[in-house]
């Protein structure tokens, strides 16, 4: 799993051996069984992590009702974006949906990597802007596009999805009643 790491920041900037090794031997990876809750609504977002296997998904309660924002999968990064600077509560909840293989880093373990390699530091800056930008595209999506749309960009973009997440938490992440994503799929069924 640690050479997959060091396989992903390569693809974002060739590393000198000691960088690798550094990465290598910093690199805490842990398994995850499903539905461990790794923040809850109300905790300080401290850790983030890396996907290498399994699926995590973000949500909050309004109201009780679950609704999802975003799913994790292998080769991403699970970051709170409002917790980077300073010590905020999450609004949000991070569950393991499917057993997972994860990275956990945080903070200090990240600046005590870049006070001996200070190269990783702008590699780190540059996998938080593709976060952000993947973030924002998903936001711009979803308060554009229609719920059909949004159904017909995700199966285009990430089709395993689709298979791997009940029904009901796919159409609170697309923000529908799963009653409605039922009239999409059939609409789409006759469609075709």
């Amino acid at each position: 799993m640690k050479q997959k790491l060091i396989d992903y920041f390569s693809s974002i900037s060739p590393l000198s051996e000691a960088e690798a090794k550094a990465i290598h031997d910093s690199a805490v990876v842990k398994e995850y069984e499903k539905n461990t809750v790794l923040l809850k609504e109300g905790q300080i977002t401290k850790n983030t992590y890396f996907v290498f296997r399994g699926l995590i998904r973000q949500y909050s309660l309004v109201d009780g009702e679950e609704k999802t924002a975003a799913f994790f999968t292998e080769n991403q990064w699970v970051i709170s974006l409002t917790g980077l600077n300073e010590e905020k509560v999450s609004t949000f909840y991070w569950v393991c949906e499917e057993d997972c293989v994860l990275l956990i880093g945080n903070d200090n373990s990240a600046q005590d990597l870049f006070k001996s390699h200070p190269r990783l530091e702008s590699i780190a800056r540059k996998i938080v802007e593709n976060t952000f930008a993947e973030y924002q595209q998903t936001m711009m999506a979803y308060l554009n596009d229609t719920p059909e749309q949004r159904y017909l960009r995700l199966i285009e973009s990430r089709p395993d999805l689709i298979q791997r997440i009940p029904q009901y938490q796919l159409a609170s992440y697309l923000g529908v009643k799963p009653e409605s994503l039922s009239r999409i799929r059939k609409r789409l069924a006759l469609k075709r």
